[in-house]
């Protein structure tokens, strides 16, 4: 069954949809059968992995709120073994419309079924909101993986954030567990960044990952090439630090918290 991982941090700009498509290039690299939905309006991932958001007829929207079944919109990417979900301009308007549909908050979750056997790793790029996109996002995945940009107000509104997991945990999905953090645009010669980095282990005491994310000119053209980092520029430091990602999350096993203990 497929390791199913939410991308989340309500604040913009902190690296969020970056990490989603570059992790599952390097997730696709070592072999894994990979697949992103795009779930954010802003549809960024799908532009980043060079899909053009305003010719695509059928995306997420589709599968979520009329007929279509996922696999009917999933599109290969130029990597063996990665696909994509794309979001289309139509999902700018799916919270309005699905806030009076019956299973609302589970209506993602419901359509990934068909699915669960195709693919090693699922990856959800959220929006950057906590409204009803995000929340199916998190009710549909077993895992969450937080990006926190290194400045002081990429820390504002986290408590908010895992208290939103927290409700998603309690009351809709009780395997829903924080796979960990990693911190994006990372620079070392800034006393700041050492300040958030030990900030954060308040947050996830023995849950932010190893490898961190540098800030690097080559990452912030890759998407503009509508390519992942390791396609880009493959030496780059960015592109090893996601490799690096890649790796510490498939040797990351989540066990379920209600798991009967023997």
């Amino acid at each position: 069954m497929s390791r199913i991982i939410s991308v989340v941090n309500q604040k913009g700009g902190v690296g969020k949809t970056t990490t989603a498509i570059n992790l599952g290039a390097a997730l696709a690299a070592m072999g894994k059968f990979v697949l992103l939905i795009d779930i954010d309006p802003q549809a960024n991932a799908t532009s980043g992995l060079g899909l053009n958001h305003r010719e695509i007829d059928r995306g997420i929207y589709e599968v979520l709120l009329t007929p279509t079944s996922l696999s009917e919109v999933v599109r290969d990417t130029h990597l063996y073994g990665y696909k994509i979900a794309p979001a289309t301009i139509s999902l700018a308007g799916a919270t309005v419309e699905l806030v009076n549909l019956p299973r609302r908050e589970y209506l993602l979750q419901d359509n990934l079924r068909e699915v669960l056997s195709d693919y090693d790793y699922i990856i959800i790029d959220s929006p950057p909101s906590l409204g009803l996109l995000t929340i199916n996002g998190l009710v549909a995945s077993r895992e969450v993986l937080i990006p926190v940009q290194c400045e002081y107000f990429a820390l504002e509104g986290l408590g908010q954030l895992l208290n939103t997991i927290d409700l998603v945990r309690n009351n809709l999905n009780s395997d829903l567990q924080i796979l960990g953090a990693v911190m994006t645009m990372y620079d070392p010669r800034y006393k700041l960044t050492r300040e958030v980095m030990e900030e954060l282990y308040k947050y996830f005491p023995n849950r932010i990952f190893r490898s961190v994310i540098p800030r690097n000119i080559k990452l912030a053209e890759a998407p503009s090439h509508g390519l992942p980092i390791r396609d880009y520029a493959l030496r780059s430091r960015a592109a090893n630090a996601y490799q690096r990602l890649g790796r510490e999350v498939i040797d990351t096993e989540i066990k379920p918290i209600n798991t009967p203990k023997p």
